[in-house]
């Protein structure tokens, strides 16, 4: 039901956007399949079998690009999770650290299923920020429909070579990325009862940020991994894992995949003030990924108290 303070059919209509992009991402894989299977007997029919597959055939020819504008017929989902933000250096700092020519990777945790938390940030930024890319696996953006509705936001590929190209080449926002860097393992750490991030092993973005001279902007995204839930699996697991992307089934009111209308908040820390070092070495790395962890750590412990669904969970880095 609607919290106080938010009308009825306003709680609804963020009900209804923010599901479509948990429906599309769970019953993709299977329209895609069903469709090409259709066509190829062309059952019931040809007319039927075309007819079918028609949004599968639609998408692959159809790039994946931003819709910026939508963002602004999308506020409804701001008020469905009662959407807040801590921000340790403003929006328009920012804006004014990219024009300046200091670019930065913006370093999303955690994962969760899907970011509503980061979508509901896309939603509420100045038009500027919504420029800024966000790294995903190279699948995404070849699966059909995934790529059309998750890529509203402006994606790229997150392998480094491409996100060094950003980094070097982009001016002002379009120079910066946004970063998930648990991935698709992280989304299998996805608790009601304890918060934990893939960390430990995930270094290669404070390399490019000491190689290349941008800065890193530590961002936790509280809610994240709350308002759905995942059917967690060994076999299901290494699957998405080598996918790249959830073969699971994942669910949130009354076990489908609609969203828990949670609170979520996005906490931006301020810039850590990683130096350019052209050759870093192990020990660089070392020392600036020991920093950001703590960082995130402080995000975290300082924010929580903000959340009900929080308030008893710790943090654990793996």
């Amino acid at each position: 039901m609607a919290r106080e303070g938010i009308s009825t059919l306003r709680w609804i209509q963020g009900l209804i956007i923010s599901s479509i992009f948990s429906v599309v991402y769970l019953f993709t894989p299977a329209y895609c399949t069903s469709a090409i299977v259709i066509l190829v007997l062309q059952f019931p029919c040809r007319h039927a079998a075309f007819l079918y597959a028609a949004p599968l055939m639609i998408s692959i020819l159809t790039p994946c690009r931003p819709m910026l504008f939508l963002a602004d017929y999308m506020t409804a989902m701001l008020d469905y999770f009662d959407y807040e933000e801590v921000l340790e250096i403003s929006n328009d700092d920012c804006i004014k650290l990219a024009d300046s020519g200091r670019k930065f990777i913006l370093a999303f945790q955690p994962h969760g299923v899907i970011s509503y938390c980061s979508l509901c940030s896309w939603i509420n930024a100045p038009p500027q920020l919504r420029c800024v890319q966000t790294a995903v696996a190279s699948v995404l953006l070849k699966t059909p429909i995934l790529k059309n509705v998750m890529g509203i936001y402006g994606l790229t590929a997150a392998s480094a070579g491409n996100v060094r190209k950003i980094l070097q080449n982009g001016k002002g926002v379009n120079g910066c990325v946004v970063i998930y860097i648990g991935g698709i393992a992280e989304l299998f750490k996805t608790s009601k009862k304890e918060e934990r991030l893939y960390l430990q092993k995930r270094k290669g973005f404070i390399k490019i940020a000491l190689r290349e001279g941008v800065d890193v902007i530590p961002v936790y995204l509280f809610g994240n991994t709350s308002v759905l839930s995942v059917l967690k699996t060994g076999i299901l697991e290494t699957m998405s894992r080598k996918m790249q992307m959830s073969v699971t089934y994942f669910w949130g009111k009354g076990f489908l995949p609609i969203p828990r209308d949670e609170k979520l908040l996005y906490v931006r820390g301020k810039p850590m003030g990683l130096p350019h070092i052209p050759e870093p070495t192990d020990a660089d790395v070392n020392k600036w990924h020991a920093k950001y962890v703590d960082e995130v750590t402080r995000l975290f412990n300082q924010n929580k108290e903000k959340l009900p669904e929080y308030k008893h969970k710790k943090l654990f880095i793996d």
